[in-house]
């Protein structure tokens, strides 16, 4: 194998170990062991100079044609339409290309326009302990009689209790409707100024001008998701899942009045018969009219007397109602240690 490492640098491995009758297999094979085979580096002949061409700029001329396009007229504006402008104006500086490569050259030659730079969004971290003191509110859309023809049904949702204490369909949706919606919803209730705070997604009625002027006039704190994250919302998102996975759900309804006649049945369902899984299977009016006590007791006494009757078919301990939970968030704080349980 030295053999080969001697003559290769010469002939070749391949015409080395054909001269040598050395297997190439096995001399790759051993060569790691061996080590490299390789020609003597000859020193590379220093780098020439480019001659610069007869035609090329003045360092003056290119000074001058980036202190133009840094004029403040042109500061958005792409070389082409620089040059065009200047060619209308009776004077010429040098190619588009040539002011591309000049900016290039000085580092400038990404995007020149201002560009709109989206702030950080704040994540809502919102807590509601007791109905009443936080809602959401969302609009979503119900098929037509025909394609491409919709309805818009606007709910309102207390996300303690989940009791919908407002609902309306319309045949469009736009911030005076949101308006009227609202304000109608939250006089009915008589909820005391500086109590509520109502969240809802950045579609456009939420964050119309009619709909902040009003809530303010009622004083009620108004909060909005980030751009494009469904989590912000999920109470809403949730109730609207519930309403179109309803086995009587249809696939479009025939007018206006039927979409109402519709939710008039759902919403009396949802609010008065629904066993809702986050609340303890309590009904939402049951937790919204202050009952929650009532009914836990009444479920409690009706375990023990299970209970009693037969012990042993209780394994590990006397049975108890699910509790109710005593505070509610939407996103909550990753460092609060100290909240009263949620859900």
């Amino acid at each position: 194998m030295d053999g080969v490492l001697a003559l290769a640098p010469t002939v070749g491995i391949q015409s080395a170990c054909d001269s040598l009758g050395v297997v190439r297999a096995s001399f790759y094979r051993q060569r790691p062991v061996l080590g490299p085979c390789t020609r003597p580096v000859e020193p590379e002949p220093p780098a020439t100079p480019r001659p610069t061409p007869p035609r090329a700029l003045s360092d003056f001329e290119r000074a001058r044609v980036l202190d133009v396009l840094h004029e403040e007229r042109f500061q958005d504006c792409a070389p082409a339409a620089v040059q065009a402008t200047l060619l209308d104006e009776g004077q010429f500086l040098c190619s588009t290309r040539t002011m591309y490569r000049i900016l290039q050259q000085a580092g400038e030659s990404r995007d020149r326009r201002e560009q709109r730079i989206h702030p950080p969004y704040q994540k809502p971290e919102l807590l509601a302990t007791a109905p009443n003191q936080l809602w959401s509110w969302d609009i979503t859309k119900l098929r037509g009689p025909v394609k491409w023809t919709y309805f818009y049904l606007y709910v309102a949702l207390d996300v303690f209790s989940r009791y919908v204490t407002g609902w309306m369909v319309a045949p469009r949706e736009s911030g005076e409707l949101a308006k009227r919606f609202l304000e109608e919803t939250v006089r009915k209730h008589d909820i005391p100024s500086g109590q509520l705070n109502i969240h809802s997604d950045r579609g456009r009625p939420m964050i119309s001008k009619p709909v902040a002027f009003m809530l303010a006039d009622l004083g009620v704190t108004k909060t909005h998701s980030r751009p494009y994250v469904s989590d912000d919302n999920p109470y809403s998102e949730s109730q609207f899942r519930t309403l179109k996975y309803r086995p009587d759900f249809p696939d479009r309804f025939g007018c206006l009045e039927d979409a109402r006649a519709f939710g008039q049945e759902f919403f009396r369902w949802y609010n008065e018969e629904h066993r809702h899984s986050g609340i303890a299977l309590l009904t939402p009016a049951m937790v919204q009219s202050g009952q929650t006590e009532a009914v836990l007791a009444q479920r409690q006494a009706v375990l023990a007397a299970a209970y009693q009757a037969h012990p042993e078919r209780f394994v590990r301990r006397p049975p108890i109602p699910l509790p109710v939970p005593s505070a509610v968030w939407i996103n909550k704080p990753a460092t609060s240690k100290d909240e009263p349980e949620t859900h």
